[in-house]
């Protein structure tokens, strides 16, 4: 399997302008892979300006992806603000060219920005298979709690999509390896460059790590771009079983 990640600058709570450059930045990935990933938020940048942003599950930004992922013959995949009833989630939505679609709402709101008072938690999580690979994905300040992603012995990709502050870089590219080497699992991460509405700066590092702690394509960093690398399922199992360490994992279970 190939999987892709677009590194984009996101132009602050402009949906049209973003939407727009990811197709631009989309279209020579086109029947050339089998996942593309996108950053965080990736229509409006990192805001908590939820009133004005939201969507309802499939309205604007889900027919956009539906649309791209037809188009590209791929699997396409980011996170944006999505209302439901009265509770607005940061929600990660993973859509088929087939019209399939899953999605997993962000566990771990980012207190320190007050994400936890705009938005409403996630409960579940999320694996599924495409394409013969089985993935489970996460959203940012995830990435700091391992115990969440474990790997019970049930996926072989975790993908994290992020806007991760430049201020915290050795942060993002030292745990991306961890919860691979951890999980013995392939792990993708996609993260954005630029600076958001609030000052914030980002400086990228996209990358795809393997199950040894092994980067094997990165984006760098302070560019628009997009990595592709190709994924072994058949490398992976080889792995696990000469070094079977999900064997002796403790068993556990985590409260909602």
């Amino acid at each position: 399997m190939k999987i892709s990640i677009i590194q984009s600058d996101i132009t602050w709570e402009d949906k049209s302008v973003n939407l727009g450059k990811l197709g631009e930045l989309i279209i020579p990935l086109f029947n050339n892979t089998d996942i593309v990933i996108l950053p965080e938020m990736f229509n409006t940048g990192f805001s908590m300006n939820t009133e004005h942003l939201c969507e309802s599950p499939e309205a604007e930004t889900f027919n956009w992806m539906k649309n791209i992922a037809q188009k590209g013959n791929f699997g396409l995949c980011g996170s944006y603000i999505v209302k439901e009833n009265i509770s607005f989630f940061n929600r990660w939505v993973f859509v088929t060219p087939e019209k399939e679609c899953w999605h997993y709402d962000k566990r771990h709101l980012f207190s320190m920005a007050g994400e936890d008072k705009f938005f409403s938690p996630g409960k579940i999580r999320l694996i599924f298979s495409f394409r013969g690979v089985r993935i489970s994905p996460y959203i940012c300040y995830d990435l700091r709690f391992p115990v969440w992603s474990r790997n019970r012995n049930d996926y072989d990709l975790a993908i994290y999509a992020a806007n991760w502050p430049e201020s915290r870089r050795s942060v993002w590219n030292t745990l991306l390896k961890a919860r691979a080497i951890e999980n013995q699992c392939y792990v993708a991460g996609s993260n954005r460059i630029g600076t958001d509405g609030n000052g914030i700066k980002y400086c990228g590092d996209s990358m795809i790590v393997d199950s040894r702690g092994e980067i094997i394509a990165s984006a760098g960093v302070n560019a628009e771009s997009s990595i592709t690398s190709e994924v072994s399922l058949t490398e992976l199992s080889d792995f696990r079983k000469k070094f079977p360490v999900l064997n002796d994992a403790d068993n556990f279970t985590i409260g909602v």
